[in-house]
């Protein structure tokens, strides 16, 4: 069994997936392992839509990318893509988010969609949160209600690049402090 710390370490953002489709079982521990995410006031602001229909798939990848920049053109390969959906919050978290100034269900979803990657890596599997797409599209591709928002895509699926590369990260010198900034 892998440490946390090994998990964290080894995890990367996949962009070439193979053709194996996803068990249903590993999608839905993913999605486990997402729901169980700690969220203000318990508040739980999120819907998951599982996408593996390969015409919606393909549709929401499309939205994944245009002319003028042409990214995330790894999305149509993944078998599947999942949407994260911030659902209403209530009347004490509105609130909150408006005296304190933070949108406390971006950092909720943000919580939410790493434990869905960390648990899909430790099954085997790759991921991609993808932030760059047409939301209008994918709402109207998904039927996602008015009021509601699709703040996050990822992508999922296995990949045939094994390896470990090293992450590039800011030292630990530049990007911590202790007691001031």
């Amino acid at each position: 069994m892998k440490s946390f710390f090994d998990l964290v370490h080894e995890r990367r953002s996949v962009r070439s997936y193979n053709e194996k489709q996803v068990p249903p079982d590993l999608i839905e521990r993913a999605i486990e392992a997402a729901r169980l995410a700690p969220s203000a006031h318990n508040s739980q602001p999120w819907k998951f839509i599982v996408v593996d229909n390969t015409a919606i798939k393909n549709e929401i990848a499309a939205a994944c990318t245009s002319p003028r920049m042409p990214i995330n053109k790894f999305v149509p390969k993944a078998p599947v893509i999942v949407a994260l959906v911030s659902e209403r919050r209530g009347l004490l978290m509105r609130l909150a988010s408006l005296l304190k100034r933070r949108k406390f269900h971006l950092i909720d979803l943000g919580i939410a969609a790493e434990h869905f990657c960390l648990q899909a890596h430790d099954d085997g599997l790759g991921t991609c949160m993808i932030g760059w797409f047409s939301e209008r599209r994918v709402k109207k591709l998904l039927k996602v209600p008015f009021g509601r928002r699709v703040h996050l895509l990822i992508s999922l699926g296995y990949t045939d690049d094994k390896k470990v590369r090293t992450k590039k990260r800011k030292s630990a010198e530049e990007m911590l402090s202790y007691n001031r900034y």
